[in-house]
């Protein structure tokens, strides 16, 4: 039963249940934000740089094979209907964007979590030494008489 305990405590943790609900929300978050930079941040851009929409950004590398078709190195016969071999690089500038977008915002966040755990900066109270006691007082007047001898 050891083992069924350990795990039972670890579960009700409170850090694999905050894992547990950061993962479900972090993956909303992913999706909002892929729908942020695709429709909203992406075509004002692409309006900015001349109407260019960055998803089909791509460069092919072998259009569609025709019936009847070789392959360019082997000039082999190639089956029909092979999609096309396509770098799709604007997809590829999407997907930065949005981890720059998620990466700031969740900067943002941990940087106002950590403002409200900061403790609040206590001035140091400034330390009264006590007063001499009457040895002390003594002392320093034996002292002081034997200075003037």
């Amino acid at each position: 039963m050891g083992f069924f305990n350990e795990f039972k405590t670890f579960i009700i943790k409170g850090n694999a249940i905050d894992l547990a609900v950061g993962i479900v929300i972090g993956a909303a978050f992913g999706g909002v934000v892929t729908s942020l930079v695709t429709n909203i941040i992406m075509p004002p851009i692409g309006f900015l740089l001349g109407g260019v929409d960055f998803s089909n950004l791509a460069i092919t590398l072998q259009s569609q094979i025709p019936k009847g078709g070789t392959h360019p190195l082997t000039n082999t016969l190639l089956p029909e209907g092979l999609p096309a071999v396509v770098i799709g690089y604007g997809k590829f500038i999407n997907a930065v964007i949005a981890l720059l977008i998620q990466g700031f915002a969740i900067f943002l966040v941990v940087k106002v979590i950590n403002r409200l755990k900061r403790e609040p900066i206590v001035e140091p109270v400034p330390i009264v030494p006590p007063p001499p006691t009457k040895e002390q007082l003594l002392l320093t007047e034996i002292r002081d008489l034997l200075a003037r001898r």
